[in-house]
């Protein structure tokens, strides 16, 4: 038997303790946001038929906009704002599930490392027992203090148990648990379910399911992430060239250069950017920019560039693989670009989704010889390495 079930995950706090100056929840890891990670285990799981992410208010839209980035599944996804106090945050994830959900599982939005084992293991138990929390047994010795910081005892440890998440519930219970205590401030769901009678069964989680809350877990959880992963590299080669034309704006690296002359082509003629588009494509073995943006269609007519080395971006994420690093080099007598490669580097990063110091851009000239030396037009080389990613998360 099985039960329609949902994952609440609550990422409405701030995180203060990481000394960011934006959410945890949206700090890299391994190059994805760690909230991306932690949708994912999710999405991938057959037992769960909705999730949803709790965010803080004024950060809905930016959420939005950052799965659409990523591609995640938003037609099992939805978000909605969280409150003040995590178990508000849960609340407000309650509130938005529909009648035929009928196992919760509330798992941490800034726990990037839960394993499939861990989810099934969860709903599992919630399946057959009506509630129960991923938890690993206490391994340290305890000590309790006063307020001077001397040591007053020393716990027995034999029955303890570090809390984890998921925390998985049927519905109805974590409803009721609500109802009785929802005003009274608690730590997990598991606190709120003892506080109204309801047994709740611990369920093995794992070292590596870390909470990531200060420097050192981002640290400790990129370790784990990158221990056992051997990432599969591609190498790719693009080039381009178009001539000057008269009447036309010079965009290089979505960039417009003042000059007297623009580039002639179908779309803006970014040849700079058309080049990194063919590199990437080369790498990923997906043809060339004219297979996948014509000039034949009048939907590319005068596009932007960058548009569709956005979209070269996502063909790349598709098929599990990312920017390592590019080097690209301008060849042309005119105009003089040095001033200008800074911008075009911090623009192709955040299109590309890399730091700008992976990308190199040079520019050359060729003594005068040859169409470039003529200053008949401007011609591109890149040289992409893409890397496959961790995008699951440790099994």
């Amino acid at each position: 038997m099985t039960l329609s079930a949902a994952a609440i995950i609550p990422a409405a706090g701030f995180g203060t303790r990481m000394h960011l100056d934006h959410p945890k929840q949206y700090h890299l890891l391994v190059g994805l946001p760690i909230i991306v990670h932690t949708v994912r285990a999710f999405i991938n799981n057959s037992y769960i038929n909705r999730i949803i992410v709790v965010v803080p208010a004024d950060w809905l839209e930016q959420t939005k906009t950052l799965f659409d980035r990523y591609q995640i599944n938003v037609a099992k996804l939805a978000i909605v704002a969280g409150g003040r106090r995590r178990q508000d945050s849960v609340q407000a994830g309650l509130k938005a599930l529909d009648d035929e959900t009928a196992i919760v599982l509330v798992h941490d939005g800034a726990r990037p490392l839960v394993s499939r084992e861990i989810i099934d293991r969860c709903y599992l138990a919630a399946l057959h027992h009506g509630a129960g929390i991923a938890a690993v047994p206490v391994k340290d010795t305890l000590k309790r203090g006063d307020d001077t910081g001397k040591v007053t005892a020393t716990i027995d440890r034999t029955s303890l148990w570090q809390a984890q998440t998921p925390q998985a519930v049927r519905k109805e219970l974590l409803e009721k648990a609500y109802l009785q205590n929802g005003d009274a401030d608690v730590t997990d769901e598991s606190s709120l379910l003892e506080k109204a009678g309801i047994p709740v069964s611990l369920v093995e989680g794992a070292e590596t399911n870390i909470k990531i809350t200060r420097p050192e877990d981002l640290l400790l959880a990129e370790k784990i992430l990158r221990q056992d992963f051997m990432p599969q590299l591609r190498i790719g080669h693009g080039y381009d060239a178009h001539r000057f034309a008269e009447n036309r704006k010079l965009v290089l690296g979505g960039i417009t250069v003042p000059h007297s002359h623009g580039l002639a082509g179908h779309s803006d003629a970014d040849v700079l950017t058309h080049a990194l588009c063919d590199a990437i494509l080369g790498a990923l073995g997906l043809g060339d920019i004219g297979k996948h943006f014509p000039d034949s269609d009048e939907r590319f007519a005068g596009i932007y560039s960058i548009t569709l080395l956005e979209q070269v971006i996502i063909l790349a994420g598709e098929q599990g693989y990312s920017i390592s690093n590019a080097d690209i080099t301008l060849v042309c007598q005119a105009p003089r670009l040095a001033a200008y490669l800074d911008e075009m580097r911090e623009l192709l990063g955040r299109t590309c989704n890399i730091d700008p110091s992976a990308l190199n851009i040079k520019a050359t000239t060729t003594e005068k010889m040859g169409f470039t030396g003529r200053q008949e037009g401007i011609s591109c080389h890149a040289v992409v390495l893409l890397q496959s990613s961790p995008n699951e998360v440790i099994k």
